[in-house]
């Protein structure tokens, strides 16, 4: 599975404008409903959310991946978005997070839901690519960081 997919360039924002947990997902969850054409965000809202109260979604280095399901949701789609200033996520790691890969799916769709949440984590073991994607100064230069990564050949053991 390929992120560009699955992304738009206008799902991706810098910076967020939330300096807190909930509020950079809602934020998130927004833009991903209104560049998608779902009227009503609250119940993605709500999904993501209470999957966020059961184990947090930062995986560490900086990074959370928040995701749900949602009804109003016809296929797999994702946001992202870089704080301005790094956000308290309750991280593995017990570091604020600065890249949130924000996912929603329908709700009889696991399969893409996880080949997704794989090919984010794997885009992100490479730590020159985290460096990238945390220097990018726009949407368009992270949104272009990602599709650049994914174009690189896979190397041996990938």
């Amino acid at each position: 599975m390929r992120l560009k997919d699955i992304l738009q360039p206008g799902c991706v924002k810098v910076p967020l404008a939330a300096t807190q947990k909930q509020a950079a997902i809602f934020e998130l969850a927004d833009l991903l409903c209104q560049q998608n054409g779902i009227e009503d965000a609250a119940p993605l809202k709500a999904a993501i959310w209470q999957r966020e109260q059961t184990r947090t979604t930062g995986i560490g280095n900086g990074v959370a991946i928040p995701h749900g399901k949602a009804a109003g949701c016809k296929r797999l789609i994702m946001t992202v978005g870089k704080a301005a200033t790094p956000i308290e996520f309750d991280a593995i790691d017990k570091r604020p997070v600065e890249l949130i890969f924000l996912l929603a799916s329908p709700m009889d769709q696991t399969g893409p839901h996880i080949q997704a949440l794989a090919a984010i984590s794997r885009l992100l073991t490479d730590p020159a690519f985290r460096l990238s994607i945390r220097n990018a100064a726009s949407a368009e230069a992270l949104y272009d960081a990602i599709t650049r990564q994914e174009a690189q050949p896979a190397r041996p053991g990938d």
